[in-house]
């Protein structure tokens, strides 16, 4: 069953669906090698791989798995990053979530503005009991965002991800709807 992709605005911020016109944008986030210091995969290297991005965002959509939201600040219109709801499981009301923002978007509070209005979609729209998110425990801005939405940190995965030959840990962190504050 399709999960629409939804628009949310906060004050700042428009949360829309990807569109082709975002290729070039997606690409010169995911290339940028400080942006994906902490990541579970390289830079990307070809432009190919910000359009198979955008495919699997419709993908996400028509499976009902999940939705992958472009995050443009209202002031100038610039793309500044994206924020998703991924494996997305109604019958456990339960999904993951993450984001990625340009790094001339940090220590602005945008993260933590577009996942908290994400959140509430998720938790009043799809009536979810639990969101998940991990994280590499070296990256403390990514921390300081999950935790200021309350979310709480449960556990670590030893050295779960090699990107170019580097060993890293990841904290795993949980979010139950009682523990939501709107």
């Amino acid at each position: 069953m399709p999960l629409p992709t939804p628009t949310l605005n906060t004050p700042r911020l428009l949360l829309r669906p990807f569109a082709e016109t975002d290729t070039d944008a997606i690409f010169a986030l995911q290339s940028n090698p400080r942006v994906l210091r902490y990541w579970d995969s390289p830079p990307w290297k070809n432009r190919a791989q910000a359009e198979r991005f955008i495919a699997v965002c419709r993908q996400m959509e028509q499976e009902g798995t999940g939705a992958r939201l472009a995050v443009e600040r209202t002031s100038d219109n610039a793309f500044i990053g994206w924020c998703s709801l991924s494996k997305w499981n109604p019958d456990y009301r339960s999904a993951k979530i993450g984001y990625c923002f340009d790094e001339a978007a940090w220590g602005n509070g945008f993260a933590t503005e577009a996942a908290g209005t994400l959140l509430q979609w998720a938790f009043d729209t799809l009536d979810l009991n639990r969101v998940q998110s991990e994280t590499d425990t070296r990256n403390a801005g990514s921390s300081r965002v999950l935790e200021k939405l309350g979310f709480i940190r449960e556990g670590t995965l030893r050295e779960d991800c090699i990107v170019d030959g580097e060993v890293s840990d990841s904290w795993v962190y949980g979010l139950l709807r009682r523990g939501w504050k709107r």
